[in-house]
């Protein structure tokens, strides 16, 4: 399989492989947040990979509540055009998503980068 191969369905499905290699304990964790797949970034960030957008864990206070959820988007073209081999898609999803549910728990992009998952 190439790159080129990896079509919108299968993309999702190496998504949600990525999600379940993430440990239990962690998946747990996750309150209120959706996992998304867009086709493109927003055209001001077109090399964009992936995008949190929500409140995370380390910020809810007691008054959080009936908040709509927050949301990880991983960006399918982006992530294609970086990516040279399916394996290299594969492994770059995965980064993706734990890049971004990081943010979810309150990790930022520094931690991130100290981490190696930046």
């Amino acid at each position: 399989m190439t790159v080129h191969d990896i079509g919108p369905a299968r993309f999702e499905e190496l998504v949600g492989d990525a999600l379940d290699s993430v440990p239990e304990g962690l998946l747990a964790m996750l309150d209120n947040v959706v996992v998304l797949v867009e086709e493109e970034p927003p055209a001001d960030d077109p090399h964009l990979l992936g995008l949190y957008e929500g409140v995370p864990l380390t910020e809810r206070g007691h008054d959080y509540a009936a908040a709509i959820p927050d949301t990880v988007t991983l960006f399918r073209g982006p992530i294609l055009r970086m990516c040279a081999t399916a394996d290299d898609v594969v492994r770059e999803v995965r980064v993706t998503v734990v890049h971004e549910l990081a943010h979810h728990f309150g990790i930022d992009d520094d931690r991130l980068t100290d981490l190696g998952w930046a």
